[in-house]
């Protein structure tokens, strides 16, 4: 009985393993819940239904920007606890985007060039909700912050696309912070804003300035490895010079 178990037991954390290979091939993971995150996706794809796929997990991703619009909108002319609809709304989100591409190549079906322009038409559009929600919710000045959301996060998509140009990784994280992360945070301001009211412009406003600054560091970073590789172009093609 017990040597069952411990078959059991190995067997199945053999398969774990080669589950987050399969599903880590295309895509190099910083952030700084990663290694948990990567074994609950595994725990999940292997429990998926087979007759969900991939398009109908994108779909439950985006309805998730749904309804944290949704929450700001009710908020705003019902009540403000409606806000925490959006923490709601945050979890199906992380479900249906880490998802969708992840059972994918757990099925050993991957569209990698499709599901990656798939992928970030939805993220933009799901942002472009939220922060649209932002400025419904908010007043005066403050709908500026989620003007100035949509811009750092729009231009955060734009890093990790001219990344995976240059350097072939596709990673959506900046150091050990992820969508993942920035999920958690959003949804710890939402639940601030419900019981301090008036705190979520301040909270909104340290967010971007922290994208701000990582978007910065991360251009920069991006610039330098782009130049050393143009450098490397241009040397190559020089025709060799004797002493």
């Amino acid at each position: 009985m017990i040597m069952n178990y411990i078959h059991e037991k190995s067997h199945q954390t053999q398969k774990n393993r080669e589950v987050l290979e399969s599903i880590a091939k295309d895509r190099v993971r910083t952030n700084l819940l990663g290694k948990y995150e990567q074994r609950a996706i595994a725990f999940l794809v292997q429990r998926i239904p087979s007759w969900i796929s991939s398009n109908m997990l994108t779909a439950i991703g985006f309805s998730g920007s749904f309804i944290i619009f949704l929450s700001f909108v009710l908020a705003t002319y019902l009540h403000v606890n409606y806000l925490l609809l959006g923490v709601l709304g945050f979890a199906i989100s992380w479900f249906g985007d880490s998802l969708d591409g992840r059972i994918a190549y757990f099925r050993n079906k991957p569209r990698k060039l499709y599901g990656f322009t798939l992928d970030i038409t939805i993220d933009w559009i799901g942002i472009i909700l939220i922060g649209a929600g932002y400025i419904v919710y908010s007043e005066g000045i403050w709908e500026l912050l989620g003007y100035g959301f949509v811009v750092m996060y729009g231009w955060e998509i734009i890093i990790a696309m001219m990344r995976y140009k240059i350097t072939g990784k596709y990673s959506i994280d900046s150091g050990i912070f992820g969508p993942t992360e920035a999920r958690i945070f959003i949804s710890a301001v939402l639940v601030a804003e419900v019981i301090f009211q008036g705190s979520m412009r301040y909270s909104v406003t340290i967010l971007g300035i922290i994208l701000l600054i990582v978007n910065i560091a991360d251009t920069r970073k991006l610039l330098t490895v782009a130049n050393d590789m143009d450098v490397r172009e241009i040397k190559q093609k020089l025709p060799d010079e004797k002493d």
